[in-house]
């Protein structure tokens, strides 16, 4: 009986040794007492943390540093960016702190850095290392300036948002090459010095130099040059000119091939798109612009845009002074449209790519039969129908516009053109030509066609003021 019992008691007593020591090898103590902490150093050059058993702070260890242990009070712990690795390079772990295993402090990121001071890291965490001890010396800190060593570009990421959803930069670097800014240049009356009285945009359609640009960006007699994307200038010729369709061609003798922009099919053109515009606008080569279709079917007699049997695309892509004749383009980087005129902010006007087209053939067939286009007259002015409905809009944003519903609305007046020497100005409602009631943009382009000279009354603010235009005639 007797050594029942003390069989019974040695195995009690074995019982609590393995549980004791379970509870110091295992894991942390239940309830977090503070007064068990390790003591603090003054100073922790790599910060401080809390231990794995979320009770005590402790200095954190740094790169190369031990860290992990048994899982018991002030056990280290790696810094921020560092993690611990044991031999082998198994990550710690509740399995690998249960056998009691130590490891080392290994940066989290072992890519190369380079630093605000040129000089290229083996990875981050030596970077901070060295960023730490400058500041602990009164020096500036070294920053982070960029993945990847010094003077070496760094990869796009595909995974990267940036990457992904960056397809308006896709379509500009496509497009960019082929587009080209328009100067023209006029020799002044005194002298033989010429000076640049205005500019424009175009884009190439064959690898020749062929250039398609708005009609009103080189209808005149104007010296015309063509800058390209690289810097390279040349003196273009008119091939040919559709002032009514506000399209041209101009041509370069450059000496290799150049890049050429496709044209897309406007029919196919839906509201809601996604349009990118390019051009130089302000003389500000390659600006780019973006927006939607806002209608692929702008009717010409609604707007009175010079030919009223034409649909234009309207958009809320900027086009401003300098970006006419610049494409109008969809995501592939097709051409579906020239931009052409701008009425207010975030309704602009783009000539379809098919009309472009066509226009293209027509030019074929006439340099194939030996005849160019014919001579035009010209003044040197954008307009629109007024409607009672633009008329109302227009008030509403101009202080000073007229009372007035219906006349032709002058959007824009070319300088050093016949209309500026007559004294037309931006906003003057053209009511009348030679005597004859202006209605329409469509009247105004007729009496031009008609008579060599044209007594013009406007309605500027609330008066009636006579000019005088005489038209010149343009040759492509």
């Amino acid at each position: 009986m007797i050594l029942v019992t003390l069989f019974c008691i040695c195995v009690f007593v074995t019982s609590l040794q393995a549980d004791s020591k379970r509870y110091v090898v295992g894991g942390c103590p239940s309830l977090c007492d503070k007064s068990m902490c390790p003591s603090m150093p003054k100073d922790c050059p790599t910060g401080q943390v809390m231990d794995p058993c979320n009770c005590c702070l402790v200095c954190a260890s740094g790169e190369g540093e031990v860290c992990g242990g048994v899982g018991k009070l002030g056990d280290p712990v790696c810094g921020e960016g560092l993690k611990c690795s044991v031999t082998g390079g198994v990550g710690y772990s509740a399995t690998v702190r249960r056998r009691g295993k130590t490891g080392v402090c290994v940066c989290k990121s072992g890519d190369p850095v380079c630093g605000s001071d040129g000089v290229s890291y083996h990875n981050i965490c030596e970077l901070k290392r060295v960023s730490n001890r400058a500041q602990s010396l009164q020096q500036p800190p070294v920053l982070f300036i960029q993945r990847g060593a010094c003077g070496t570009a760094t990869h796009e990421n595909p995974d990267s948002l940036r990457y992904k959803y960056n397809f308006i930069a896709d379509v500009v670097e496509k497009i960019a090459p082929a587009v080209v800014h328009i100067e023209l240049y006029r020799k002044m009356v005194y002298s033989k010095r010429e000076i640049a009285v205005a500019s424009g945009s175009g884009f190439v359609v064959s690898e020749d130099g062929l250039i398609v640009t708005n009609a009103h960006v080189v209808a005149n007699k104007n010296r015309v040059k063509v800058e390209l994307k690289n810097g390279e200038m040349y003196d273009a010729k008119i091939k040919d000119v559709d002032e009514k369709a506000d399209i041209a061609l101009i041509q370069i003798d450059p000496p290799s091939k150049l890049p050429v922009l496709l044209l897309g099919r406007s029919a196919d053109l839906r509201p809601g798109e996604f349009v990118v515009a390019i051009g130089s606008p302000f003389s500000l080569q390659n600006t780019v612009t973006t927006g939607i279709v806002s209608t692929t079917q702008r009717g010409g007699k609604e707007l009175g845009l010079r030919n009223s049997d034409m649909d234009y695309i309207q958009t809320d892509a900027i086009i401003n002074y300098g970006n006419s004749g610049g494409p109008l383009v969809n995501l592939d980087g097709e051409v579906i449209g020239i931009n052409t005129l701008k009425v207010t902010a975030g309704i602009s006007f783009a000539i379809p790519s098919d009309k472009i087209r066509q226009f293209l053939a027509e030019s074929y067939d006439r340099q194939a039969r030996g005849r160019g286009a014919m001579n035009k007259r010209y003044i040197g002015v954008r307009m629109m129908t007024l409607t009672p409905a633009l008329s109302k809009d227009l008030r509403g944003r101009l202080q000073d516009f007229p009372d007035i519903t219906s006349g032709a609305y002058v959007i824009e007046v070319i300088s050093k053109t016949p209309a500026a020497a007559g004294g037309l100005k931006e906003h003057d409602v053209i009511i009348s030509i030679n005597g004859q009631r202006i209605s329409s943009a469509t009247d105004v382009s007729t009496a031009i066609k008609k008579d060599s000279s044209l007594r013009v009354v406007v309605r500027r603010g609330n008066e009636d003021v006579i000019l005088t235009i005489i038209p010149m005639e343009i040759d492509p």
